[in-house]
C-alpha cells in the first residue's frame, strides 16, 4: 500500500487577491488574520513548507486601533548597524511618520523568520489611504470581526 504526503505542485495553487479596511480594526487581530492568509492556512492544500497562501491588500492602514496605552508605551526600535545608531520611536511618532509601517512590522512579526517568511511578505500590499492600485486584480472582501473591548 502506497500511502506517500500529498504536496502540491506551484502550478496547482490558486491565489486570490483580498482587501482589507483597517479601520477601526485591532492591530494584533487584524495582523494574525493577514499573515494567517498570506501563509494559506485558510486553504485545504496548506503546506507548512511551501508558498500556498494569497495576497492582501490593507488600506486604511492610518486607522488601526492599539488598545490601552500600547500607542505611548509600545516603542519600535531600528539600527543601522553603526555604533550607538540605535533610535527608538513610540507608536504615536510611528503612526504620524510612516502609517503603514505599524501593519507591516505587526504581520512581518507574525511570518516565520526564513527565506518562506521573506517570500511571503512580498505578497502584502499596505496603504494608509483608502484607494489601492489593485482594482484590475478584482481583489474580495476579507471579513475580520473585531471583537471590541471587554
Amino acid at each position: 500500500m502506497n500511502q506517500t504526503t500529498y504536496s502540491p505542485k506551484s502550478a496547482e495553487i490558486d491565489r486570490q487577491w483580498y482587501v482589507v479596511d483597517a479601520t477601526g480594526q485591532t492591530l494584533g487581530r487584524l495582523a494574525t488574520r493577514v499573515a494567517s492568509t498570506l501563509r494559506g492556512k485558510h486553504k485545504a492544500m496548506f503546506t507548512p513548507h511551501m508558498d500556498t497562501g494569497d495576497f492582501v491588500i490593507v488600506v486604511n492602514a492610518d486607522k488601526v486601533v492599539l488598545t490601552g496605552r500600547k500607542e505611548d508605551q509600545k516603542v519600535y526600535y531600528r539600527h543601522s548597524t553603526r555604533p550607538g545608531s540605535l533610535k527608538e520611536e513610540a507608536a504615536r511618532q510611528l503612526r504620524a511618520r510612516r502609517p503603514i509601517k505599524l501593519v507591516e512590522y505587526a504581520v512581518k512579526g507574525m511570518l516565520p523568520h526564513n527565506r518562506l517568511g521573506r517570500q511571503l511578505y512580498r505578497k502584502l500590499k499596505v496603504y494608509a489611504g483608502p484607494d489601492h492600485p489593485h482594482q484590475s486584480q478584482q481583489p474580495a472582501a476579507l471579513e475580520i470581526e473585531n471583537q471590541g473591548s471587554r
